[in-house]
């Protein structure tokens, strides 16, 4: 269970207050009131410095919507990435080619679908990808977050799509950088539960 979940209940306010020295002319409804204020202060003061440009991982080979799939299913394991973004000559953000995406194209719904299909009809793989385009099968528009977006830009667009990795763009849509969801979570101390 995360610190976010942790409720307090009388006894743990009572036990607090018992080990302040002196005397306490405060309720426990006060005091639990005053210490939700004070843990959602500190808790906003902490992830205001939080942003996506402090996170993201920069030097990442972005996709081009011409490219064959095959090719971009290489691109993504040779940078270890579970996604990568799909840029346009001007390299502004067009989409974003996901392991779902690839999956798709295949015509499987898991890697577990797709170990048993490729030992059963190992040219599944050609016949699914052959030479279709990145553009055919990529997740576009992409959810992007901006350098200067903090926690709360950050965590509304991770809920906007199931995704792990989310491009970091300027203010003209040109990719800038990668946001890995593990570490936007790991930075916030916030377990992954996906």
């Amino acid at each position: 269970m995360s610190a976010q979940e942790t409720e307090l209940t009388d006894e743990d306010v009572l036990d607090a207050m018992r080990r302040i020295p002196g005397y306490l002319d405060i309720s426990t409804e006060d005091f639990r009131a005053i210490y939700q204020l004070a843990r959602a202060h500190a808790s906003e003061r902490l992830f205001q410095q939080v942003s996506a440009g402090a996170l993201m991982r920069i030097g990442v080979a972005p996709l081009r919507s011409e490219m064959p799939v095959g090719e971009a299913a290489r691109a993504l394991v040779m940078q270890d990435c579970k996604s990568l973004p799909v840029v346009d000559d001007a390299g502004q953000v067009v989409g974003i080619l996901t392991e779902t995406d690839l999956l798709r194209c295949l015509g499987v719904g898991s890697y577990l679908e797709l170990l048993f299909d490729a030992v059963e009809h190992i040219p599944v793989v050609e016949e699914h990808c052959g030479q279709r385009s990145v553009t055919e099968v990529m997740t576009a528009p992409a959810i992007t977050v901006r350098e200067q977006d903090g926690f709360t830009a950050m965590m509304r667009a991770f809920r906007r799509h199931p995704g792990r990795t989310m491009p970091v763009v300027d203010a003209a849509g040109r990719l800038r950088g990668m946001l890995l969801r593990k570490d936007f979570l790991h930075a916030c101390h916030i377990e992954d539960g996906a």
